[in-house]
């Protein structure tokens, strides 16, 4: 495989500018070195209902959430690897799958093909995470590309012999700049260009972490007097195409759509016809005797 594909951690961010940037890297520089990925721009294509139901859900700050996307970390072609991620976040915890797939192979099985050589790479990939990829499909009816959102990042990781107490080897902390959103040309063959969604001179931070924030970084971040932000990129970019709903009424239209999606998607559940065993049995395509229950994978 050679790539993660299953991460369970906390995602914190923060909204800085570059004189803060600054700073941070300076104080940052005892305890961490840019990662092998260093700078690069990441592109992704995000999938929706026709009617918005996971923006608009991101966007009313609940304590669970979901979204489907494909990513990769540079020019695309057709035969570039690219992952296909679904990611969650319950109770202030982010679960993330991924599988890694040619491009030309991502966008067609997110449009619903069963082609046989797609279902063989899954399976070699990674048969439990496409097979909880399917079933979140399925459970979604109608999904396709809603929105094109790209940034350009520095990422950073632990040194080697690093320390519990100085974050353990799984802290990492990403700066993202030059956000760019797009409604129309929804490709990763493309260049990256679109709406931009912060100030000029602005930047997110963004801590990713197992566990507590090490002591050092909590200075920092005290001595800065920077607060957590709730900022989600696909939510923010749809409001942004939404005209810039305010978001007192975002919240009430994300709630009331989720609302009665939910509803819908109860009574599907109730259903036990041959529509359910249907999905039932395309989500099991990957892999046999396997169950899928959020945040873990269980024979």
């Amino acid at each position: 495989m050679g790539y993660q594909a299953v991460f369970k951690r906390y995602e914190i961010k923060y909204l800085i500018s570059a004189e803060q940037k600054a700073r941070i890297l300076k104080a940052m520089e005892a305890y961490m070195e840019m990662d092998r990925f260093g700078r690069s721009t990441v592109r992704n294509i995000y999938f929706d209902t026709d009617d918005f139901v996971l923006a608009r859900h991101s966007i009313a700050k609940p304590d669970f959430k979901e979204k489907l996307r494909i990513r990769c970390y540079e020019d695309a072609e057709a035969d570039s690897t690219v992952f296909v991620e679904l990611k969650r976040k319950f109770d202030g915890v982010v679960y993330k799958r991924r599988v890694g797939l040619r491009e030309a192979d991502a966008m067609k099985w997110m449009a619903g093909s069963d082609d046989p050589a797609i279902v063989s790479s899954l399976a070699a990939e990674s048969p439990q995470v496409a097979s909880e990829i399917d079933y979140f499909r399925n459970l979604y009816c109608g999904l396709k590309p809603t929105l094109y959102l790209a940034y350009d990042r520095e990422a950073y990781r632990m040194k080697n012999g690093a320390t519990a107490l100085d974050g353990g080897s799984d802290f990492r902390v990403t700066f993202d700049s030059n956000i760019l959103c797009r409604e129309n040309d929804l490709t990763l063959r493309s260049t990256a260009y679109g709406s931009e969604m912060l100030e000029e001179g602005m930047f997110l931070m963004e801590l990713k972490c197992p566990g507590a924030i090490p002591m050092w970084m909590t200075k920092i971040l005290s001595g800065e007097k920077l607060y957590k932000t709730s900022f989600s990129k696909y939510g923010t970019a749809y409001c942004r195409f939404m005209e810039e709903t305010p978001e007192a009424r975002a919240h009430e239209i994300a709630a009331a759509g989720y609302e009665s999606y939910a509803a819908a998607r109860a009574g599907a559940a109730g259903n036990t016809g041959s529509s359910t065993q249907t999905r039932n049995r395309r989500a099991g395509r990957y892999t046999q005797k396997k169950t899928v229950a959020f945040g873990r994978a269980s024979a």
